[in-house]
């Protein structure tokens, strides 16, 4: 008979048994079972028949080879319910009731689907019963009625059995099943599990690859929900790691067709040039995979491995499987259960004598698959650390049962409320068990899920020997990874301890930024970033640029806070010339009280006389005007720190210029010009001009101002590191024009000068003003070049320094000779010596 049809006639016998029909055990072929007060389902994988049949098509179980694992997990429930029974006294869980178990050979989804089937019939038959209702219902031995579900093992034989179940309120504990999808209390109203989710799991292999910056990586998966599932879920929680998944595969089901489908998968492998592959796969699909990978002699890379087979010696157990390269994987942490392995032993010898009184076998039945448990004990079949693991989760799984029910009858030490008891009572009861198990806390969160971590394993090879080493543990809440990398054996090698690097480009240089070479971020060539950017951490594909404040070298990851230019006030530097200062304004004042003590002197009244006064006031003045260059700009220094000198000093050369001329006049031009001369002096001439000059540049300084105002500024432009304190339009138009008439009347008062260098000596200035102007010129001329290349402290020092240089040449050059001569030669400052020296002087011509 076709295997689909065998299905269709199987739906149709469950569905159309009368709702009042009484059969017995045998006939309803329940499998193997436990008859008590209360009864739970076992859906337990005993059969591998992968490949021997496609959907829908049920293959008989024992057709298939047998499974070890399953047969540890059903025994491991028979284990908890008959330790739960055997219990008295103030240990009792559950005193005077008495717990059962019906078991479904599940070894495939078609077979899950039935068993699940025969459940809910069984639940619809004990409602529509009549007396069901009655108190007694619960204990009579002609309905063994199943309230609550313990499995499938995995996750693909999961969900058609979790969603059947959630209509009716079953509730359903699997041991194993471990897909995100199956949280959906939406879909999955009564779905509990004490295995964690592979959320956790996603979230462990995430922290793994990070934790060795493995940020270039393979995802495979196997063609299952399992497998699907979590590879979805790991590529979009990637991306916010910076790990890029170079390649991804499907694994299917190996059969002839699939051949070539895994050797290309193998290639793809090596093409991508990845070191470490995440492995999202069913231990029975991975073991027809690997051997493609033996075969093209992979040695060095690193398998990151699910729970589900990192853990399996199906796959350990693959010949020349050591040879792949480093295996690590996250395992339920296995808590072993006391008792467990002599019960185990006795089942073993009970298989010997085919003797056991409380079970009984059914006849056959291809729809409820039936098994000969003692022909599976009789292998003997050892207990390894992944059969311990689960088998504590099916353990867990019976005692939470057990709890829920505790509070349903609403159990105390002695006895309990004995009463029918329906499946959604227990599910309610179930959400909110709380207690301990082995010193393990047992409970399940607002999806149905334990939040319990992983072990994280390595594989230990000495020759073909092969077993597990625990080297870390990762806890979801919160997320926490640790690990002892020091305990790994990298590639297979013993005492190794470099670990394998997968990368798609190295990590750049400190401030370099990426550029990318192609659709995956993990694929960059280096460009260090330039002067005043930084490389911001979060951002590593731009270079931002720093505040105008700031500054940074090129590859900088950070902005320092640039250098403030200022002349302060208590720098040594300062303090020098304040000094200076203080010295030009003493001689200034002295000069200016002698003249003043002498004005009626000879020497005072060919120097200028009165006007001599008027130059050393405008000298003041010029000197002052170097105070606006200490310190922090203000508005107010910055107005009158140029305009104070260029119109001061204007009126000292404006003086010397005038007196100047008037002694060419006298001397070389009165006789030719004597009434334009005479006109001149006696209407005030000199006096005008010297106003007249001084007016202009007055007048240039105030439209200077008023029409661009110096203010204060940072110059960010001329250092990179640096600010600079100043003043704005410092070289304007006006500054210019400024400067431009200043230097004319430089010019001229050295011209007029110059004509006069043979006179009489008391008045031949010739020489003491071209030294006079030539020093000021000089200063300035090296202040501006050296402003021109330079502005720090040291600049501004010069500025200064030729301010006070310019004033204390032309004191020097013009006052102090005739100081000189009140002072130290009063002979010389008389009319005879005056007259005598014009006498000589109009000889000679």
């Amino acid at each position: 008979m076709n295997m689909s049809v065998t299905v269709l006639l199987c739906l149709g016998w469950l569905m159309l048994q009368p709702a009042d029909g009484n059969l017995d055990h045998t006939t309803r072929s329940q499998g193997m079972y436990l008859q008590g007060d209360f009864s739970f389902a076992g859906l337990f994988p005993l059969f591998y028949t992968n490949g021997l049949g496609g959907l829908p098509a049920l293959v008989p179980c024992r057709e298939g080879s047998p499974n070890k694992h399953g047969f540890h997990l059903l025994q491991a429930m028979r284990f908890a319910v008959e330790e739960i029974n055997s219990k008295t006294g103030v240990l009792s869980l559950l005193p005077g009731v008495k717990l059962g178990y019906q078991m479904y050979d599940i070894c495939s989804v078609p077979a899950s689907i039935l068993a699940t089937l025969d459940l809910l019939d069984q639940q619809y038959r004990n409602i529509s019963t009549p007396g069901a209702q009655n108190d007694t219902a619960f204990n009579s031995s002609d309905a063994q009625t199943s309230v609550a579900v313990i499995g499938p093992d995995s996750s693909s034989n999961s969900f058609t059995p979790a969603a059947l179940l959630g209509t009716s309120l079953v509730p359903q504990i699997s041991y194993e099943a471990s897909s995100e999808q199956l949280s959906n209390k939406i879909y999955y109203p009564s779905f509990f599990r004490t295995i964690p989710s592979d959320k956790n799991q996603v979230a462990a292999m995430i922290q793994l690859l990070v934790r060795f910056n493995w940020t270039w990586i393979a995802l495979l998966g196997s063609d299952n929900d399992y497998g699907l599932q979590a590879m979805k879920s790991l590529s979009q929680e990637a991306s916010s790691y910076g790990i890029c998944i170079a390649y991804q595969g499907v694994i299917p089901s190996a059969t002839d067709e699939t051949v070539q489908i895994m050797r290309n998968m193998v290639t793809d492998l090596l093409t991508t040039h990845v070191n470490t592959i995440v492995v999202f796969s069913s231990k029975t699909k991975l073991s027809g995979f690997f051997p493609f990978v033996l075969e093209r002699n992979i040695t060095d890379k690193v398998w990151i491995g699910t729970e589900d087979w990192s853990v399996a010696t199906l796959i350990s157990g693959i010949s020349g499987i050591n040879t792949i390269g480093t295996v690590i994987g996250v395992a339920v942490k296995p808590i072993s259960i006391p008792g467990f392995e002599e019960f185990e032993k006795k089942i073993v010898e009970a298989s010997m004598q085919r003797a056991n009184a409380n079970v009984t076998m059914s006849n056959g039945n291809d729809c409820l698959q039936s098994m000969d448990l003692y022909s599976l004990a009789r292998n003997n079949y050892s207990l390894e650390e992944y059969d311990i693991a689960s088998a504590f989760n099916v353990y867990k799984a019976v005692y939470a049962l057990a709890h829920a029910l505790h509070t349903t009858l609403g159990c105390d030490a002695k006895k309990c409320n004995k009463r029918t008891v329906y499946p959604w009572e227990l599910f309610q009861q179930l959400k909110h068990v709380r207690f301990s198990l082995e010193n393990t806390s047992v409970y399940f969160d607002a999806n149905g899920d334990p939040p319990t971590g992983y072990d994280i394993v390595t594989w230990i090879w000495r020759g073909t020997d092969w077993s597990l080493r625990v080297v870390g543990s990762f806890t979801p809440d919160p997320i926490t990874l640790t690990i002892d990398a020091d305990q790994i054996e990298w590639c297979g090698k013993e005492g190794s301890r470099a670990v394998p690097l997968s990368i798609c480009s190295p990590p750049c240089p400190t401030g370099h930024k990426k550029l990318l070479t192609g659709q995956h971020k993990c694929c960059f060539d280096c460009q260090a970033c330039p002067a005043a950017t930084f490389l911001n951490k979060s951002d590593p594909v731009i270079c931002q640029p720093c505040l105008p404040e700031q500054w940074a070298p090129p590859s900088s990851e950070q902005c320092l806070n640039r250098t403030v230019l200022l002349l302060e006030w208590d720098a040594p530097l300062s303090i020098a010339l304040l000094f200076f200062f203080a010295t030009c304004l003493l001689m200034i004042f002295g000069t200016a009280i002698i003249l003043l003590l002498n004005l009626n002197t000879p020497v005072a009244k060919s120097a200028g006389g009165r006007t001599c006064l008027l130059m050393l006031a405008a000298l003041t003045a010029a000197t002052i005007s170097s105070l606006c260059h200490f310190g922090q700009p203000s508005p107010l220094a910055c107005i009158f720190k140029q305009s104070l000198f260029m119109d001061s000093f204007t009126v000292c050369l404006a003086c010397i210029t005038v007196r100047a001329l008037q002694v060419v006049c006298i001397f070389k031009f009165a006789s030719k010009l004597p009434p334009a001369y005479d006109k001149w002096a006696k209407k005030h001439g000199p006096e005008f001009t010297i106003f007249l000059v001084s007016a202009i540049i007055l007048i240039i300084s105030v439209l200077r101002v008023a029409l661009d105002t110096p203010r204060p500024s940072m110059d960010l432009e001329f250092y990179e590191d640096r600010i600079v304190l100043e003043c704005s339009n410092t070289l304007s138009v006006g500054s210019g024009v400024e400067l431009a008439y200043v230097s004319m009347v430089s010019v001229l008062c050295f011209t007029f000068s110059y004509m006069g260098k043979d006179l009489p000596a008391n008045y031949n200035e010739a020489k003491c003003v071209t030294f006079s102007l030539m020093v000021y010129m000089i200063s300035w001329i090296s202040f501006f070049t050296l402003y021109l290349i330079s502005r720090d402290s040291f600049t501004m020092a010069a500025q200064v320094f030729a301010t006070l240089f310019s004033v204390l040449a032309f004191l020097g050059g013009y006052f102090v000779p005739k100081i000189y001569i009140i002072v130290l030669r009063p002979q010389m400052n008389t009319t005879a010596h005056f007259q005598n020296c014009i006498q000589m002087y109009t000889m000679k011509k």
